[in-house]
């Protein structure tokens, strides 16, 4: 069963729903985890249900979502914009965290932030109604502290059906600056292109150098490619890796 999803990821994008569509690595920690796109898609219906059931948002609501490139993030994004979520999610070029347009009259309606950047970038992190924790290793987070919830927790709680779009507009706004839908598929797109992707083709992504969810995300599903994500990449396995994982592209 495929995945279906409003712009900026077209549902064409996700066909082949039993071959591997996000292969995630950690050299630091050796974790090595593999989705095939109804996998993801499961995952992304539990976090548009938790949006939407848990934390009652709607189409419009704004969410900030300042998560580095990892499944779970994939896995956030994705339930955002099942739910018709407008995301904030562009990255500083320099320290590679999130860059958030002015936080206005009024908090987000929704933050996810990795416990390291919550303690390193506190004042940056935006106010939220809702605040969430996602970890970027395997299992539950050991501290939580007040205010906050543990994503991998609560998002356990929803159904893995597949998230029904069919309310989302493509003008609907993507992210807070007014981009809607569409012209975030647009976009996707065009980068598809100037990176030369092409369907089937697999992406390998080094997590530091290239944290713009454009890049690591939009762009391969844009292009029917499949995406293997490495944090803390060891320059020793790069070679093996693009071997192993049969990749074709490197980024």
């Amino acid at each position: 069963m495929a995945v279906h999803t409003p712009e900026p990821v077209p549902a064409d994008a996700l066909r082949e729903a039993d071959l591997p569509l996000l292969t995630y690595y950690d050299d630091a920690t050796g974790e090595r985890t593999e989705l095939t796109a109804h996998q993801l898609g499961g995952w992304a219906a539990r976090s548009a249900g938790l949006l939407r059931d848990d934390c009652g948002l709607r189409a419009g609501d704004r969410v900030a979502v300042l998560l580095p490139p990892h499944w779970r993030t994939a896995a956030v994004l994705l339930g955002a914009w099942a739910v018709g979520m407008s995301v904030s999610f562009r990255p500083r070029a320099t320290a590679g965290l999130p860059v958030l347009e002015p936080r206005g009259d009024r908090p987000y309606d929704a933050v996810f932030v990795t416990p390291e950047r919550l303690d390193d970038w506190l004042e940056d992190v935006p106010e939220g109604t809702h605040r969430y924790l996602v970890g970027t290793n395997p299992g539950s987070l050991a501290e939580v502290p007040p205010g906050w919830l543990d994503w991998s927790t609560e998002v356990l709680r929803h159904t893995d059906a597949t998230p029904d779009y069919q309310a989302i507009h493509p003008s609907d706004p993507a992210s807070p600056d007014g981009t809607s839908y569409d012209e975030w598929g647009r976009v996707a797109r065009a980068m598809a292109g100037q990176l030369d992707l092409r369907a089937g083709d697999r992406l390998l992504i080094d997590a530091v150098e290239h944290e713009q969810p454009l890049k690591w995300l939009l762009a391969p599903l844009a292009a029917g490619a499949s995406v293997v994500i490495c944090a803390n990449l060891a320059p020793a396995r790069r070679d093996a890796r693009v071997a192993a994982e049969q990749v074709t592209r490197v980024l």
